[in-house]
């Protein structure tokens, strides 16, 4: 079974620091661009950052200068670092792998979210 497996989601005070993980399973998706979304309450899900295969990135402008995306193609990973955190990124974080071409195409595979709360 195909599978996106996020992680690493928390209750943190502003200002504060996550790491989010994003497994796949097995070798699937492994020549895939990959991205992070998120989706507040009451709002639609949006891009917060994509890398592709070949480690370029791209970011939302609110999170530029404080996320970092990243991948490890041996493990099958990617990650987010997020720093400086804001109670307005308090979100159901979601991975995503898809199409990097001149902007990220997502597919329809999605994790299941994991939540970051921010408190102010």
């Amino acid at each position: 079974q195909v599978q996106l497996v996020e992680s690493g989601g928390g209750l943190v005070q502003a200002g504060g620091s996550l790491r989010l993980s994003c497994a796949a399973s097995g070798s699937t998706f492994r020549n895939n661009a990959r991205a992070w979304y998120r989706q507040a309450p009451g709002k639609q899900r949006e891009l917060v950052a994509a890398i592709s295969i070949g480690s370029r990135t791209t970011y939302a402008d609110p999170v530029k200068g404080r996320f970092t995306i990243s991948r490890d193609n041996a493990k099958n990973m990617v990650y987010l670092q997020m720093n400086a955190l804001k109670p307005e990124d308090t979100a159901v974080y979601y991975c995503n792998a898809g199409v990097y071409g001149g902007s990220y195409v997502p597919s329809d595979y999605w994790g299941q979210g994991t939540q970051v709360t921010v408190s102010s």
